[in-house]
């Protein structure tokens, strides 16, 4: 009698790995979140729709997807702190592109080594762990290099940590920058402008293959001009995935790979499991402002504006100015032609009042340098003072291109006065103006802000603004010269700003834009100040 042979019995534990080592190869979502526990025990992995997106985009790099015909290896994402960003992009994705790619060489860049050093760490305690060793034994690390700072294994695959600036001699086929700014260097324009430098000449040439090494900046937007604000200018090869903290449809993107943040309501916010409405609310007060716009809502500037907002500027919706008694132009010199320098910068601005009797007869012009004297009569015209900006331009010029351009828009506006700032380029502008102009209508006048500083400045002429005082029409290069004066001081340019705080500076300190109110308590305290009491004794 033959006796019945039994197949092996399934080792139900096995079978369960098998599948659970496939999800995490085919997946670097499901990667993360088996291995969330190792770097952060007792913690319970949450969720959200965020991660998938990041994941969805980094899979496509790490399997050299073609799009547009182009293989998908650049990529910008833009996205708050504490969202697990680092965690997703700089420690598990290179873990999981080792599995099936353990020759992949990956340099990791923060704004600081020890934070670059950190993920590297955080990277090999996922590869060295129990389980990651279990399911794919064939990456083991190599004794004589595992240092913090740089270490590799076995198939000539390395993970190398530097910090920004210092990435000479150091080639990688998966480049990761990680923060590349610091909240405080990019608030500075020398050190900002020398990590911009450092990324577009230096980093941008270490790949190993230039068509086919993958390059992924991760980071919050702190300054119009940072990083992903020069690659978004100047770069079109990077693909971009920014999610803000609220959802704003007005500026949500669709990217290369066709994703499209799920969001549907305004305001909806991005990560709520973590980050509550009550918590958001707590960092905006914290961050302040301009800090919350960048790293909360990726935006450099507040929404709707910084220190000026876009909406206090009024609409002129009709084809003419209207009647202006007074127009004022105001020059920032910066003659160049070289495009890594400042533009000079001119705007016009005219002042009418809703009272029809003010003309150009009103005040007696400055000539060749004298200041202009307002008739004593002229300020108490003036009822309710608006103003309008006419004209606005900024372009790199030399000198007398400068000078000629200068001449033609303040014949073309009528310009009773130019301001020129008080510094050495402006000297040398003013000069040539009297030199080869004395003849024309305005009058050149040197503006000294003496020592307030150009924030101090537009402060100073914030409420002219948040009081519906000044009026500019829809037209481009207007909503250029609005954008400038919204982003200010977080943008790559200040120059029409300058002219801007000129202009309406000269316009307050003389008493031509300050309310009826106001203007009536500047006068009853002139009259009141010691120098125009009357003497209590006889002299």
């Amino acid at each position: 009698m033959n006796q019945l042979t039994l197949p092996n019995p399934i080792n139900a534990s096995r079978v369960l790995d098998a599948i659970e080592k496939r999800k995490c190869e085919l997946s670097l979502y499901e990667f993360i979140k088996t291995f969330f526990f190792i770097l952060e025990p007792g913690v319970r992995f949450v969720e959200n729709w965020h991660i998938q997106a990041i994941c969805l985009h980094l899979e496509a790099i790490t399997r050299g997807a073609i799009v547009d015909d182009v293989q998908y290896n650049r990529l910008v994402v833009n996205i708050p702190p504490g969202t697990m960003k680092s965690m997703v992009i700089s420690v598990m994705w290179p873990a999981w592109a080792w599995i099936e790619r353990p020759w992949l060489r990956v340099i990791s860049v923060s704004h600081s080594q020890d934070l670059a050093i950190r993920d590297s760490i955080k990277q090999r305690r996922v590869c060295t762990s129990e389980l990651y060793q279990k399911y794919w034994p064939h990456i083991q690390l190599q004794g004589d290099q595992n240092s913090k700072q740089k270490w590799e294994n076995t198939h000539q695959g390395f993970r190398q940590s530097i910090s920004a600036g210092g990435i000479t001699g150091a080639r990688g086929d998966m480049i990761i920058v990680d923060d590349p700014h610091s909240v405080e260097n990019a608030s500075s324009d020398t050190q900002r402008n020398s990590t911009l430098r450092w990324f577009s000449e230096a980093l941008m040439t270490r790949t190993n293959d230039p068509e086919k090494s993958s390059i992924v900046v991760v980071m919050q937007r702190l300054h119009q001009d940072d990083i992903s604000g020069h690659i978004f200018e100047n770069d079109p090869t990077f693909d971009r995935l920014v999610l803000p903290m609220h959802y704003d449809p007005s500026v949500a993107e669709t990217t290369r790979l066709g994703y499209l943040d799920p969001r549907t309501e305004p305001g909806e916010l991005l990560f709520p499991e973590r980050f509550s409405e009550r918590v958001v609310s707590e960092l905006e007060i914290s961050l302040g402002e301009y800090a919350a716009a960048g790293q909360l809502e990726q935006s450099p500037s507040p929404r709707g504006g910084g220190i000026i907002k876009s909406e206090w500027w009024r609409l002129w919706d009709k084809p003419d100015y209207p009647q202006c008694g007074f127009v004022i132009a105001a020059l920032d010199t910066a003659y160049t032609e070289k495009s890594e320098n400042d533009p000079s910068a001119m705007t016009v601005f005219g002042l009418w009042s809703s009272m029809s009797d003010i003309t150009p007869s009103s005040f007696d012009r400055e000539n060749n340098g004298r200041s202009v004297i307002l008739s004593s009569d002229f300020t108490s015209q003036i009822d309710s003072p608006q103003t309008i900006m006419m004209n606005a331009w900024a372009d790199r010029l030399q000198l007398h291109e400068l000078v000629l351009k200068v001449v033609k828009t303040c014949r073309a506006m009528n310009v009773d006065v130019l301001l020129i700032e008080n510094k050495a380029s402006g000297h040398s502008v003013a000069q040539e103006l009297r030199r080869l102009f004395s003849f024309e209508d305005f009058g050149v006048q040197m503006w000294d802000p003496k020592t307030a500083d150009k924030i101090s400045r537009v402060y100073a002429i914030q409420h002219i603004f948040s009081e519906g005082m000044v009026w500019a029409p829809d037209r481009k290069w207007s909503n250029i010269a609005i954008q400038q004066m919204s982003i200010f001081p977080r943008g790559k340019h200040d120059d029409i700003v300058d002219t801007i705080s000129m202009n309406l500076s000269y316009l307050r300190k003389n008493g031509m834009l300050s309310r009826s109110g106001e203007r009536n308590q500047e006068i009853e305290m002139e009259l009141t100040s010691p120098d125009n009491q009357l003497p209590l004794y006889s002299v």
